[in-house]
């Protein structure tokens, strides 16, 4: 069984951030993007309308930023010194400055493998159902299920577990880079007419936003900023931000 389990060649051996020491060899699917003829939030865009698994890797001078994407969602980020979320936001802010991006898919199984990897390890505890990556000095492994699926000669200098979340939570951009997804915005008149079944303002707004639309603006109303309904509804944030746009040029809300 040894001799079928595949042994994954590290894309960025020696890199310090976890994840992209533990990223896997995969030629771009697309490389060299720059901000000078590709928008990153309409390339993101495309990527979650195909439901892309892969990661992405920002390089400028000596600087990087490694993306983790999971059915077209960015689920786990890392930077010389962040995680998460403000990783995100320094991928973002790399390739606003000029850096080239490129784009490496992967195969569903090992993009969820990846999708728990943070800044730290945990205890490693094999369980049936165990899916996540096992590292040690000696190598990592790839755990699926409970089933090793390949292993990686990438080290970590002590034994850890970083489990995969079930289903990866997709990572909502920092305050300072997406202030409008962390306001509150309240309905106004207009608005509450849009969630009423029987006025002529529902019936248009329907068409235009239909029932997804109806869902977003109710949460407004319930006090949820974008980036709340985001992480409860599992809807990409890019997809809210034009909605947000046209309901505060309509008139349905105004800031909280």
């Amino acid at each position: 069984m040894a001799e079928l389990i595949p042994e994954l060649g590290p894309m960025f051996p020696g890199a310090a951030p976890f994840l992209a020491r533990f990223l896997p060899y995969s030629p771009p699917a697309h490389a060299g993007l720059n901000q000078n003829f590709c928008d990153l939030h309409a390339f993101l865009k495309y990527l979650h309308e195909h439901s892309w698994y892969g990661y992405l890797h920002a390089l400028l001078g000596d600087q990087s930023a490694y993306v983790l994407l999971f059915e077209g969602r960015t689920v786990t980020a890392a930077a010389a010194s962040a995680t998460g979320e403000q990783a995100l936001g320094e991928l973002l802010n790399l390739y606003e400055q000029g850096a080239s991006l490129s784009a490496h898919p992967l195969s569903p199984h090992y993009a969820h493998v990846l999708s728990g990897i943070g800044s730290r390890a945990w205890k490693f505890n094999l369980t049936e159902d165990f899916t996540g990556l096992h590292a040690r000095p000696t190598g990592a492994i790839f755990y699926v299920r409970g089933e090793i699926v390949a292993t990686m000669p990438a080290t970590l200098p002590y034994e850890g577990a970083f489990p995969a979340p079930l289903r990866p939570q997709t990572l909502i951009l920092p305050r300072s880079l997406a202030g409008w997804a962390h306001h509150h915005y309240a309905l106004t008149l207009r608005g509450k007419d849009a969630l009423n079944a029987i006025t002529g303002v529902h019936q248009n707004f329907r068409l235009q936003h239909g029932q997804g639309g109806l869902y977003f603006l109710r949460s407004l109303g319930e006090n949820l900023t974008p980036a709340e309904y985001a992480m409860r509804s599992d809807v990409a944030l890019h997809d809210l931000e034009p909605m947000i746009q046209d309901f505060l040029k309509t008139g349905c809300i105004k800031e909280g």
